[in-house]
């Protein structure tokens, strides 16, 4: 039976509604600290004031302006006005017991200390961003355009749609908030590979405005290998139109342009890559050379693993560069030279990893070489020294190399042959193991740890006419697993790599303080074996965010331990968010559980 609403009067005046804890102190008393107050902003900034729940909403006629001005911060201030205003993005819990000021934003002042220095490796992208209480102004503060653009992301995660009618329906910020914000490593990437799949430009730049909402600032483009060469040089524009896998399916040099200029819109560099001399790139990853030149390719469009015979590949798609053969090194400049004009970043990515010996021997010229004392090793040296002076001097580009060009197991070449002033090597063996060589070598280092970074892993095998899945008994204790629950399943490299451990995953890990001082940052890597567009944003986001956080502002709080739990729940609210601006990012937990804190631990 329903309660007589005079009995609830009745109730309400035994039983008065409670006040606030505060009030109910004896005066001797100070009321007890509030604590500290949540800013949802992904990656976490180096450091936050803000004292009292206070917000304040925007007027309609916000607006951001720059003094001076830059044409990258035009667009970013273009962009941002749009989406700051339009957005209205509701937390998934929104805060409560706030305090609205009835003074509205309207003007968020940008001023750069000097907004001509470009983009390029270590460029300085701090910044500072305070919201002053009843000023009716916010302001960024700034060396470079590059840091107002990181702050004007970081004001806009600021904004919510809260406030109800006292706000009139415009978004709300935080008052009286100071936050001083810098990255910890100076590179900070996503490594995406358009040659075994093809990515559509459109989704490329999606990709790229999904990067900058994370503040990562590197797209390495690893844009050719063994099996497609789908960008159009105007030099050789054969290796494209024999190597692409359809005319709709190749880069022009109008499509390269609008990805560089897009990018450097928000502040991100484009690296691109063309692995030589393998596998139909400079070195393993070649293969893809030969439909136009089959003359400087060794191994091409042959069986990647012949019965009883040592495999011609670590995986389908064969060819690699023939390094005694003159015309390489004619073709591989004029690629080099078009790929310079096209990306104006200092760095550019020379491959040479995964050097196939077997490849290279199935040349009758090379099996002449090495019977007459030649060495694997030499042939990578030979190719080495007729392509890294040509890059450093006459392109004036830092090379980046994969680490197997110093530390493969089966050819390497010595560290003679790679100045450490003008070259870089990026990891993926062995962890912080291989780290650690490199950087105590006296090189710089970018790390992508297969181990940690490849977001294409754990996704099962994608050869055909493979008679493992057949079995279907339990396999014998002491081998290596396939089917069995904590098997590969085909994936080299399973097993999946989770955000947490990608969150947790700290690059210097064993280095002394002169050694990490040589590690640049870090990129997680898409492989396309088994990714396109379709499933683009998913593989990425949020794990990629989970890398963002931790190479801008680390895994760990002030007290030194890491904070992955406290991450949790802004790693929730910021998937949805990305998803609100269009982001197909994956979940990581049931909805049930940001509704809930702390009930989906596991443990209290």
């Amino acid at each position: 039976m329903a309660a007589s609403p005079y009995l609830l009067l009745l109730l309400l005046l035994v039983h008065p509604a409670a006040a606030p804890a505060s009030s109910a102190l004896p005066p001797s008393q100070p009321p007890p600290p509030r604590p500290p107050q949540k800013v949802q902003v992904w990656p976490k900034p180096v450091t936050v004031s803000w004292p009292t729940a206070v917000y304040a909403p925007l007027a309609p006629s916000f607006s951001i302006r720059a003094s001076p001005s830059h044409p990258s911060l035009r667009h970013a201030i273009a962009y941002y006005s749009r989406l700051i205003r339009s957005e209205r993005y509701a937390p998934i819990v929104p805060p409560a017991n706030y305090t609205l000021s009835r003074v509205p934003i309207r003007l968020l002042a940008l001023s750069v200390a000097d907004p001509v220095v470009p983009l390029g490796p270590g460029v300085d992208e701090s910044y500072t961003l305070s919201v002053p209480p009843n000023t009716g102004s916010a302001d960024i503060s700034s060396a470079t355009t590059w840091g107002a653009i990181r702050g004007l992301e970081t004001f806009s995660q600021l904004s919510w749609a809260g406030g109800g009618p006292d706000s009139g329906g415009q978004p709300i910020v935080p008052c009286d908030i100071e936050i001083s914000d810098h990255p910890l490593f100076t590179h900070r990437g996503i490594l995406l590979d358009t040659a075994r799949n093809y990515y559509p430009v459109r989704d490329i730049l999606r990709t790229i405005r999904a990067m900058a909402f994370n503040k990562l600032n590197v797209f390495h483009w690893h844009i050719t290998d063994s099996q497609s060469f789908p960008l159009v040089l105007p030099s050789v524009p054969n290796l494209a139109n024999s190597g692409s896998y359809s005319p709709a399916m190749r880069y022009t040099d109008q499509d390269v342009r609008r990805v560089v200029r897009f990018a450097e819109a928000f502040g991100i560099r484009v690296i691109p890559e063309i692995d030589m001399p393998g596998e139909y790139e400079l070195t393993r990853h070649t293969g893809s050379w030969a439909g136009a030149y089959p003359e400087i390719v060794t191994c091409a469009d042959k069986f990647w693993a012949p019965a009883a015979k040592p495999a011609l590949a670590a995986e389908p798609g064969t060819g690699q560069l023939n390094p005694l053969n003159p015309k390489t090194y004619r073709v591989a400049q004029d690629v080099l030279r078009d790929l310079a004009a096209l990306f104006p970043d200092p760095y550019l990515h020379g491959g040479a990893d995964e050097v196939n010996t077997a490849c290279w021997e199935d040349d009758p010229v090379v099996r002449r070489f090495l019977a007459d004392g030649g060495s694997h090793d030499r042939l990578l040296e030979l190719f080495v020294n007729a392509t890294r002076p040509f890059l450093v001097h006459e392109l004036n580009r830092t090379v980046v190399y994969w680490e197997d060009v110093l530390l493969g197991p089966k050819v390497s070449v010595g560290q003679t042959v790679l100045p450490r002033d003008t070259t870089v090597l990026q990891t993926w063996n062995n962890g912080a193991e291989n780290t650690k060589r490199i950087v105590a070598a006296g090189y710089r280092a970018i790390v992508s740890s297969a181990s940690y970074y490849y977001l294409d892993c754990g996704h099962g095998g994608w050869v055909g006419n493979d008679s493992r899945y057949d079995v279907q008994d339990k396999e014998r204790e002491g081998t290596p697993l396939f089917n069995d629950p904590g098997g590969t399943g085909g994936s080299w490299c399973a097993p999946f790599k989770t955000w947490q451990r990608i969150y947790d995953y700290d690059i210097l890990h064993g280095l002394t303080e002169d050694e990490a001082t040589r590690v640049l940052g870090g990129e997680v890597a898409l492989w396309s074996e088994q990714s396109d567009a379709v499933v683009l944003d998913a593989r990425l986001w949020p794990r990629a965010a989970a890398a963002a956080e931790t190479l801008w502002s680390g895994n760990k709080g002030a007290n030194g331990r890491k904070r992955y739990a406290n991450a949790t729940s802004r790693l929730n609210e910021w998937r949805y968010r990305m998803v609100a601006r269009g982001i197909r990012a994956e979940p990581i937990q049931p909805l049930w559980c940001p509704l809930h804190p702390r009930m989906c631990h596991l443990s209290e």
